[in-house]
């Protein structure tokens, strides 16, 4: 079954492929505490794009409760949309924090936001709503 959807910019998606946050697991960020390349076969769609899993447990876990897992801020980078722009989150440079995973756009930006947590997710979420507007649903 081909669950491709089509791509939108509110989450960080591979415009050719539909495919969310490069195919990495977002459930693995979690578990493993690193991202762990998901299979083709374990596709769930949600918002419109594809995630990809490593397991059916993976997958299933996420389908019962994805507001969890997925990338806060639709994996742009929270100093980005802290200063009211769009920069689409590495799946690599990441922090999951409060239960919440983050992606940044490089590791200045995980550096910047480690030194004032409160600050930037606070910035960033009074922000989010702009910037989420002016993103291609």
């Amino acid at each position: 079954m081909d669950l491709r959807a089509a791509t939108t910019e509110r989450i960080v998606t591979d415009w050719h492929s539909g495919i969310a946050i490069s195919g990495f697991d977002p459930v693995s960020y979690f578990i493993d505490g690193a991202p762990v390349a998901g299979r083709p076969e374990y596709e769930y769609v949600y918002q419109g794009v594809v995630w990809r899993f490593r397991n059916e447990g993976n997958r299933n876990a996420f389908a019962d409760n994805p507001s969890v897992y997925a990338p806060l801020f639709g994996g742009y980078d929270p100093v980005g949309v802290a200063r009211g722009i769009s920069r689409p989150g590495h799946p690599e440079v990441f922090l999951v924090l409060r239960g919440r995973l983050l992606l940044f756009f490089n590791e200045a930006a995980r550096a910047k936001f480690v030194e004032d947590p409160i600050a930037v997710l606070t910035d960033a979420q009074s922000n989010w709503p702009q910037v989420r507007a002016h993103l291609t649903p």
